[in-house]
């Protein structure tokens, strides 16, 4: 009995426990840093992309909506708040106006600012201008996202 107990004892001394060493956790995360340096760059700015997409996507939309309007009441909706009209009747619309966009707010693009409709427009003289600020919500620089440019 005294011996199996010795043998159970030689049989752990023998499996041991075996440790990393400090120069192996070293290279396991230089690898992992190096593969991290490859990889990232790939996936950072993608949702920056996504948000143009989606803004462009939702200018797109307006841009049908206004359409709409202008065939069924003649004109484009007027004015800085144009948008507005799109929801809710103007008093200059036609008698068979109904909600050319199916939400009860205007959508904010998608750095959460609103956007910016002019009618008639400075670019788009013969109908309306159309624009997100972008990602640094300012107006009139080279990130915004308009109507009267190719993104």
């Amino acid at each position: 009995m005294n011996t199996k107990c010795n043998s159970n004892t030689n049989d752990v001394k023998r499996r041991g426990h075996h440790a990393f060493t400090l120069v192996e956790l070293l290279l396991v995360l230089s690898i992992l840093a190096l593969l991290a340096g490859i990889v990232l760059p790939k996936f950072v700015g993608q949702g920056e992309k996504a948000k143009v997409k989606a803004a462009v996507a939702q200018l797109d939309a307006f841009k049908t909506a206004l359409n709409l309007f202008e065939v069924e009441n003649g004109h484009y909706p007027k004015g800085k708040n144009g948008l507005t009209d799109l929801m809710v009747k103007p008093h200059d619309a036609s008698a068979d106006w109904h909600k050319y966009l199916d939400t009860d707010a205007l959508p904010l693009d998608p750095w959460q600012h609103q956007y910016v409709y002019v009618c008639p427009g400075r670019h788009n003289t013969d109908s309306y201008d159309l624009s997100s600020a972008g990602p640094d919500g300012q107006l009139g620089n080279e990130d915004d996202i308009n109507n009267w440019t190719s993104k």
